[in-house]
């Protein structure tokens, strides 16, 4: 497969991943590790992911101008508060786990159960919230829950952070919509300090010579624009969807990783 492609196909896999609850981590590992797509850099893996981040700061450009607008809201200052706590109570963690050098898996078993557990929750919390309003208030014990949720995926390649910190938000009363926004714009910082730090680790260990940055910027692009194009449908789509279907994709993709693992091992 020439390169150009490969790239194109990992940056549309990381753009359409990213912000759905199924994993961007999960969907990058499993491909380079099975052999189905050539296996990149985890720089390559990282910078493509600004794209994705940036795409969705294009989506909320208006909410973004909306809240830097209004400073002098106190609603306005409460949700900036939160969302600001609840990046330092995930930075704050990241540098802990990278501080006790947790190593995450990077074999397909984990990931596949990590998906089929995840859908399984989501299916579950679905049940939980059917036929309920939620609200659009996000509390300080959410954004406390919410930031566990991210963490609790960076720990677990295939959980989503995405997901997790959507499904966390709701499962403390936060409508759909909202939860979902709350979700998004937090990632924003949150991606891209992970990814800055990522970076920076990288090209201080390794240098930036092996990597071919012409495809590096094709992946980047490629990311950022399928990411565009999702979470502009995913916002519409929680309006008046549940994440049913996501959770059935998860379950089916983790039970067929898992039995294709276990042929291999056989």
């Amino acid at each position: 497969m020439p390169d150009w492609l490969s790239v194109i196909l990992l940056g549309i896999i990381e753009g359409v991943t990213e912000f759905l609850p199924i994993s961007s981590t999960g969907h990058l590992l499993i491909p380079q590790t099975l052999g189905w797509l050539p296996a990149k850099s985890d720089l390559f893996n990282v910078v493509i992911q600004s794209g994705a981040v940036l795409a969705v700061l294009a989506v909320f450009t208006q909410r973004v101008k909306q809240l830097a607008f209004s400073l002098g809201s106190p609603e306005t200052r409460d949700y900036l508060a939160k969302l600001a706590a609840a990046f330092i109570l995930t930075a704050a963690g990241g540098l802990v786990i990278k501080k006790l050098d947790v190593e995450l898996p990077e074999t397909v078993p984990p990931v596949a159960w990590a998906t089929l557990i995840g859908g399984i929750i989501i299916l579950w919390l679905e049940r939980v919230y059917r036929g309920k309003a939620g609200t659009t208030e996000i509390t300080w014990v959410v954004v406390a829950a919410v930031a566990a949720a991210q963490l609790l995926a960076a720990v677990f390649p295939g959980t989503s952070r995405s997901g997790a910190s959507i499904m966390m938000a709701m499962a403390f009363g936060i409508a759909r919509p909202a939860a979902t926004e709350f979700s998004f714009l937090l990632g924003i910082p949150t991606l891209m300090a992970a990814g800055g730090l990522k970076i920076f680790s990288e090209i201080k260990d390794h240098g930036v010579g092996g990597e071919d940055w012409s495809m590096v910027a094709l992946g980047t692009l490629v990311s950022a624009l399928s990411a565009f194009v999702v979470v502009k449908w995913l916002i519409r789509f929680v309006q008046s969807h549940t994440f049913n279907s996501f959770a059935i994709y998860r379950i089916l993709l983790g039970a067929g990783l898992l039995i294709y693992a276990a042929t291999l091992n056989h």
